[in-house]
């Protein structure tokens, strides 16, 4: 019976759903806006110290270009011996065609320090003195306008003079060529950029350019939040290029990029002048209000959507469920008038109600498997304990058979020489038919576990098949049985693992020897073509017991035996075949068993792919030769020895006897 404390479907689909749903959002929004306002200052550190780096080479590079351009001046003809009308002329036209942050190109005398020619006036850009770098170019530094003073100057930042020596034609230090520049000049920025305004201080503290002019030429020791600019310093310095956040006193915020470059002033000092990209964090995250806008309007626009969704899809949502419901509560009761509907409008709930109809009939089919399953449990348990009762007797009497033949010589029971070599014939005999039962066991065992392996070579299958039959046609004439044999005369080339291909021809002969009482058995082989692969197939006939097609397949399991008292007459575990399957298998190749019925013989057929004729070794040929009927079969009568090939075979009670083989 329902709690009437619990909450119906319908309610949890408009409140707490909604309930659970509105949090969520304004959780992601707050952590939207977090992660948004963190990659905007990431980016923004990364772009000012770029940005930093960019202005440092700039700068660097503006006074590498400036000192060529003044040493290719100083080396004219013009200035070293012209006229002072034709220097004032180069001098005009050269400054006109520098970059616009160079201010001023004035030669002078220095024998009588006048002024020889000028591009800014008669006013001296700097004292003069004889002394010049080895570098042939002095570079200096012009100290801020005084307070008060208007013009352009109050926006040109970074001025410097550089001086080159001019020599006349015969090699006296007769002038000087000036060049006075501003590097830099503070420019606002647009809203939202990223490269920041430029910052440059001199190793020692001195403010070289800073986007407030009238703190150009002052030290950062003069300031009272010098601290943070002293680490950025250091920093600088000693080699590294990074963006911090600067929180000064009054309540800025900025967000700073720097690196450091030489100073091209004291460059025999290694000093450093480090250059900085500096702007506002409020700049930095000038984009954050639109983000956030648009956040607040989705999740609001998210919520409305969520509450009319839940109101909307309730009916739709809430009828299917309860009429399941209805249905599942008396589902175990006999007299349900009608059958479960199946005329939702959601595929679903439809797919749900069939379930629902289906789940009582695949119950039962369920307990029908399980019954199955339960019987076949039984059965392979009886399989178990017929061949564990099978095996014992399979090992005791051959076991006994040996105790019993050696104990009989041991004894001197024997009443002559021969006799007591028949008892030992007996017990090798026997010993070789326990040891092939132990043979078996094992391989099944390592079937199981995973571990059987085969190693193949190249071989000749016909005469692998000779060999066997060799063997075998012993047992074939004890029990007056005809073995024909059609194997051709060509050797048949194939890639086996020799030992474990004639186990199995000896499983499958001895298996059609042990079942057929009378007529006889044909081996035969066929080549042929399957997918392009050409193949080999034996084929062994035999004219005996037969197997039911129901019973056909279950003799390639292990343990199992054909049932029967026609067949439980004869010696076996049931690992023959099983074996055999595994074996042919491992060496790529394919076993089958075909039989009409009861007492209307069996055949198997083994195949094998080829390989090509050259990867044999090439065997020495037998001089013997065989007997042949005129089908070109051979066939074996009683009292008949084996030859070389497809012949006539008679009866050779010397030959080893064969390992016993299961069906």
């Amino acid at each position: 019976m329902a709690n009437p404390r619990q909450s119906s479907f319908r309610r949890i689909l408009v409140t707490r759903i909604l309930l659970l749903f509105v949090p969520v959002l304004l959780i992601g929004q707050i952590a939207a806006l977090n992660k948004a306002r963190s990659s905007l200052l990431n980016t923004a550190r990364q772009n000012l110290t770029d940005s930093a780096v960019i202005k440092g080479e700039k700068i660097l590079n503006a006074i590498a270009n400036l000192k060529i351009n003044l040493s290719l001046a100083s080396r004219t003809t013009v200035v070293q011996s012209g006229s002072a009308t034709e220097i004032q002329e180069f001098l005009t036209q050269l400054t006109q065609e520098l970059p616009n942050y160079v201010e001023c190109l004035q030669l002078t005398n220095l024998q009588s320090d006048n002024i020889v020619a000028s591009s800014c006036g008669n006013q001296a850009i700097t004292p003069i003195n004889l002394s010049f770098p080895s570098n042939g170019v002095d570079i200096r530094t012009i100290p801020p306008p005084k307070s008060g003073t208007t013009g352009q100057r109050k926006t040109q930042q970074l001025g410097l003079v550089l001086l080159a020596p001019v020599y006349n034609g015969s090699g006296q230090l007769r002038y000087a060529l000036s060049l006075q520049s501003a590097l830099y000049q503070q420019t606002k920025n647009k809203p939202g950029s990223l490269t920041g305004s430029t910052l440059v201080i001199a190793e020692d503290g001195t403010i070289l350019a800073h986007p407030l002019v009238d703190l150009v030429g002052s030290n950062i020791r003069e300031h009272r939040d010098a601290a943070q600019l002293k680490s950025i310093l250091k920093n600088a310095i000693a080699g590294k290029r990074e963006s911090i956040n600067l929180y000064f006193r009054d309540g800025r915020e900025l967000v700073v990029g720097y690196t450091a470059i030489n100073d091209p002033i004291t460059i025999q000092k290694q000093q450093k002048w480090v250059v900085l990209a500096v702007t506002s964090v409020d700049n930095a995250l000038l984009g954050l209000e639109e983000i956030k806008l648009i956040l607040i309007v989705l999740t609001v626009g998210l919520i409305g959507a969520s509450l009319l969704a839940s109101l909307y899809l309730a009916p739709y949502l809430a009828n299917p469920v309860e009429t399941l419901r209805d249905y599942a509560l008396n589902i175990h009761s006999h007299h349900v008038a009608n059958p479960i509907p199946h005329n939702f409008k959601i595929r679903e709930f439809n797919q749900l109600a069939q379930a629902l109809d289906q789940m009582v009939d695949r119950l039962k089919a369920w307990s029908e498997e399980i019954e199955t399953a339960w019987k076949e449990a039984k059965t392979a348990n009886q399989i178990k304990s017929q061949f564990l009762a099978t095996t014992s007797h399979e090992l005791r009497n051959p076991l006994n058979i040996i105790i019993n033949s050696i104990r009989f010589v041991k004894d001197d029971m024997c009443d002559s020489r021969e006799e007591e070599l028949e008892f030992l014939e007996r017990a090798d005999e026997t010993a070789i038919h326990l040891l092939g039962i132990i043979n078996d066991l094992l391989d099944i065992s390592k079937i199981e576990a995973g571990k059987l392996s085969v190693v193949t070579e190249p071989l000749d299958f016909r005469q692998i098949l000779l060999e066997v039959i060799n063997l075998q046609s012993v047992n074939v004439q004890h029990k007056g049985l005809q073995l024909k044999t059609n194997l051709g005369t060509e050797i048949i080339p194939v890639k086996a693992d020799a030992a474990k291909l004639k186990q199995v021809l000896i499983n499958i002969i001895g298996n059609a020897t042990k079942f057929t009482d009378e007529g006889g058995i044909t081996i035969s082989t066929s080549l042929h073509n399957t997918g392009g692969k050409s193949q080999v197939t034996v084929t062994i006939t035999d004219t005996g017991l037969g197997i039911e097609p129901a019973q056909q397949q279950k003799l390639f399991r292990p343990f199992v035996m054909v049932d029967g008292n026609n067949t439980r007459k004869h010696e076996g575990t049931g690992l023959g075949l099983a074996i055999s399957r595994n074996l042919i298998e491992l060496m790529g190749g394919t076993i089958t068993l075909e039989s009409a019925g009861l007492n209307k013989g069996t055949s198997v057929k083994i195949t094998l792919p080829l390989i090509e004729i050259s990867k044999l070794t090439p065997a020495p040929e037998s001089s013997e030769n065989l007997a042949v009927n005129s089908d070109n079969s051979a066939v074996t009568q009683p009292e008949q020895t084996p030859l070389n090939g497809n012949g006539i075979y008679k009866s050779n009670q010397s030959q080893l006897a064969p390992q016993p083989v299961q069906k």
